[in-house]
């Protein structure tokens, strides 16, 4: 009788078990890669809160072909009827009588702090909301949603014996939420969310979006898998857009996404990750793989004309365009022995924007960082990253009427993909790298912070009227990062 009494309680008490479990926004979520089950007791509805908040202080410089030899290059000015192609025209307003190869100058200082907060609730036995709010960041100063998604560990309201098998193994996500495309994405900053970054910036590929859409994780002994459907686009809508011969058909298709690899824990001191993804839309109208970040990059001001503005977010990286029909591929290796991990990238993405007739384009980006974590508990580390992207840009023609008006940012192929013109002229080559050098305490596992040396680089002789023909800027930042 005594042990058929314990029988059902502990029969009772496993019935209750909920394994949902979202990533820490602390010390312990760095290099968590997906989503992890783990057995928690489900009492009832229950919310919990997290937030991260960045400040950096900022010592950089930089310099162009104009700035380098003012005395022999032309100068750039625009008048209201002057023909210009958008694209030579990355981080530029275009403004009538001003030399638009002039940057903006630059001296150290504190940047805009940005803050991130997460709200995560239990709702049910194996079932959870995510949701996540902007608070203040550089791209939308006011207060955003990031997005909100559910997560089923468990589908116990189905009661199927095969469905509660798979779902030991298997994660779904349903909402609108960040792409699971790479694995780069996983060490990145996000607005005030900076913890997981071992560097102040991410990618000068920066492949980061929120879409609606759904995705299945599958983690069983190493091998790795996600499938996935999105709405291909971060703002969705049911307006047909104009189409272009021989380029859109302004028909909104939706993406799918993949992913396959393997994670092994080989010894306590060896891990190893190897994985493939790919994503995938046979035209969006709007994609935004490469320009999907709300928040902004950690660099302010970088080779830009005018003050860095909201709508200047993207100071130091290249957003390729490809706006509309997208397949890109992403390689990652990641080892952990002991104290030491090397993390590295390669990226294929071919497509266009929705107006370009001359075929699709591409861009190539690589990545490594080697980062090596000492002290007590890890809590210190030194690192250095080499990162460099090539890419074919659009030669879109358009004229200029800026008299007095400036054509805004959300007009320049460079950086939208996106253009009142129709793309005509063949796509010309740039290259970008960045060497960045970092170090860094945690002074407890929800205070972090950080120092980087970075040194970036253009190649940009393609497009002589480019404020980033010549470009470099270099220097210092310091980051003080809370996650909880």
């Amino acid at each position: 009788m005594k042990k058929l009494i314990i029988t059902l309680s502990a029969a009772l008490f496993f019935s209750s078990m909920m394994f949902a479990q979202f990533r820490p926004t602390d010390k312990t979520g760095i290099n968590v890669f997906d989503s992890k089950k783990a057995e928690t007791e489900f009492t009832g509805v229950k919310t919990t809160f997290g937030g991260g908040f960045t400040q950096s202080y900022q010592m950089l410089n930089h310099s162009n072909a104009r700035s380098a030899d003012v005395a022999t290059v032309t100068p750039n000015v625009l008048n209201a009827t002057t023909t210009v192609n958008v694209s030579d025209y990355a981080n530029q307003r275009f403004v009538a009588g001003v030399d638009q190869n002039v940057l903006i100058p630059l001296v150290s200082g504190f940047n805009l702090a940005s803050a991130n907060l997460m709200i995560n609730t239990q709702l049910a036995d194996g079932v959870a909301l995510n949701m996540e709010l902007y608070l203040a960041s550089r791209h939308h100063n006011e207060t955003w949603v990031k997005g909100g998604y559910i997560q089923f560990d468990k589908l116990p309201f189905l009661n199927l014996d095969l469905v509660d098998n798979i779902m030991k193994y298997t994660t779904i996500k349903v909402g609108q939420m960040e792409v699971n495309y790479g694995d780069a994405h996983f060490r990145r900053s996000d607005g005030g969310n900076s913890i997981y970054n071992p560097f102040i910036e991410n990618y000068i590929m920066d492949e980061f979006a929120t879409e609606v859409g759904a995705e299945a994780n599958v983690n069983y002994n190493g091998i790795v898998g996600v499938l996935g459907m999105t709405s291909g686009k971060l703002n969705s809508n049911i307006v047909k857009g104009t189409p272009v011969a021989g380029a859109t058909d302004g028909i909104h298709k939706p993406a799918f996404l993949g992913k396959l690899g393997y994670d092994k824990q080989f010894t306590e001191d060896l891990r190893v990750r190897l994985t493939g993804s790919i994503y995938y839309t046979a035209g969006s109208l709007g994609q935004t793989m490469f320009g999907g970040d709300r928040t902004g990059s950690h660099y302010f001001g970088v080779m830009d004309f005018a003050a860095p503005s909201s709508s200047a977010f993207a100071s130091g990286r290249l957003n390729p365009g490809l706006s509309d029909k997208l397949t890109t591929v992403m390689g990652n290796l990641f080892v952990k022995f002991r104290g030491l991990e090397w993390f590295s990238t390669y990226e294929n993405a071919n497509g266009r924007a929705k107006d370009e007739i001359t075929g699709e384009r591409n861009a190539n980006q690589l990545a490594s960082d080697l980062v090596y974590r000492f002290g007590k508990d890890e809590n210190f580390w030194v690192g250095v990253r080499y990162n460099t992207v090539t890419a074919k840009l659009p030669k879109t023609s358009a004229v200029a009427a800026v008299a007095p008006a400036a054509i805004t940012l959300s007009q320049q192929v460079a950086h939208k993909g996106e253009t009142t013109a129709v793309a005509a002229l063949a796509p010309y080559n740039v290259g970008v790298d960045r060497l960045a050098i970092s170090a860094g305490w945690f002074v407890t596992k929800n205070v972090m912070a950080k120092l980087e040396y970075t040194n970036q680089n253009y190649d940009y002789a393609n497009a002589p009227q480019s404020i980033l023909n010549g470009g470099n800027f270099k220097g210092f930042v310091l980051e003080a990062v809370v996650g909880f």
